[in-house]
Formats: C-alpha cells, sequence, structure tokens
C-alpha cells in the first residue's frame, strides 16, 4: 500500500510546527490542476492521516503549506508582505507502492525539504 505523508518543522522555534494549513494539488495536462486533500498539522507538526494511501496515482503533486499565516499567528515581526507566505513543493511519484514522506523545515526566510522515510 502507498501513502504520501507530511510534516513541519519549524526551524526558529526548533520544533513541530502546529496549525500551519496544507493542500495537495495533482498536476495534469494543460495546466490541470486538481485538489486532492487539504489538511492542517496538529501539536507534533503532522496531519492526523496520510495525505494519500492506497495505491497512488504516478504523476506531479504540489504540496502547498500557508507558513506566512503561521508565523505571523506567533508574533514573530515579517514585513508587509512576507518574505514567505505559502511555500509550493512540487514532487514526483513514480511508485504507487511506495511511501512518500516529504516534510518541510521551515522559517520565515528559508524553507528545505527532502524525501523522507
Amino acid at each position: 500500500m502507498g501513502r504520501l505523508s507530511t510534516h513541519v518543522l519549524d526551524t526558529v522555534n526548533g520544533g513541530p510546527a502546529a496549525g500551519v494549513a496544507i493542500t495537495l494539488d495533482r498536476l495534469g495536462p494543460g495546466g490541470l490542476r486538481e485538489r486532492v486533500a487539504a489538511a492542517v498539522t496538529n501539536a507534533d507538526g503532522r496531519t492526523d492521516a496520510p495525505l494519500l494511501s492506497g495505491r497512488l496515482e504516478t504523476g506531479i503533486y504540489e504540496l502547498s503549506f500557508a507558513i506566512g499565516a503561521y508565523f505571523g499567528r506567533l508574533g514573530i515581526p515579517l514585513p508587509e508582505p512576507a518574505f514567505l507566505d505559502v511555500v509550493p513543493l512540487r514532487f514526483g511519484i513514480a511508485e504507487p507502492e511506495g511511501h512518500y514522506h516529504v516534510p518541510l523545515l521551515a522559517s520565515p526566510w528559508s524553507y528545505s525539504t527532502y524525501r523522507g522515510s
């Protein structure tokens, strides 16, 4: 069984980022975009359930993380507009039975990701 999961780490405070809104879109030909999931991170910075599970569809996907709103709620002084608002991560799923874990490590000024386990 394949699955797609994520979590968000706040690198300013050194811990999980709770309350980050996340969307997942599948991208198709001609710019077609289909929303396949939406969630908000819990106290552990994770979604309560995988964003996708079962046999995954191969293709291109995009996770969007609303980190600007998250850091704004923390009271961190941010310029207007914030340097980072919604962080998009575009990636491919090639193994329908695989486990894809796509975390986001973020601050108001930078972010990184990797394919985790």
